[in-house]
């Protein structure tokens, strides 16, 4: 892969994706940390990978959900029976307008 070069535009891109208005100072002080940062990176283009495989889930997913199962439902009666907040057989929320 091609080295990209670090340069002032490259960082004012990134800083403008990242919606950060930068300072000359801070343009400055940011430069080599960038550089920086992307050579270590760069460092894992080094390793051979060749032989492993691609982890795209790091940890074994497995369904928790439970089985869906049809069961007896709630009576309207029953289902309003906890509540002080009803009318005409319906819950009672307040007014949306």
């Amino acid at each position: 892969m091609a080295k990209q070069a670090i340069d002032k535009k490259l960082l004012l891109g990134v800083a403008k994706n990242a919606r950060l208005n930068l300072s000359e100072k801070e343009i400055t002080e940011f430069l080599p940390q960038l550089s920086e940062i992307l050579e270590s990176f760069g460092k894992l283009d080094e390793l051979d990978v060749s032989k492993e495989k691609p982890s795209f889930q790091p940890i074994a997913t497995k369904n928790v959900f439970r089985e869906d199962k049809v069961e007896k439902c709630l009576s309207q009666k029953d289902a309003l029976s906890n509540t002080k907040h009803k009318k005409d057989g319906y819950f009672l929320g307040p007014k949306v307008v």
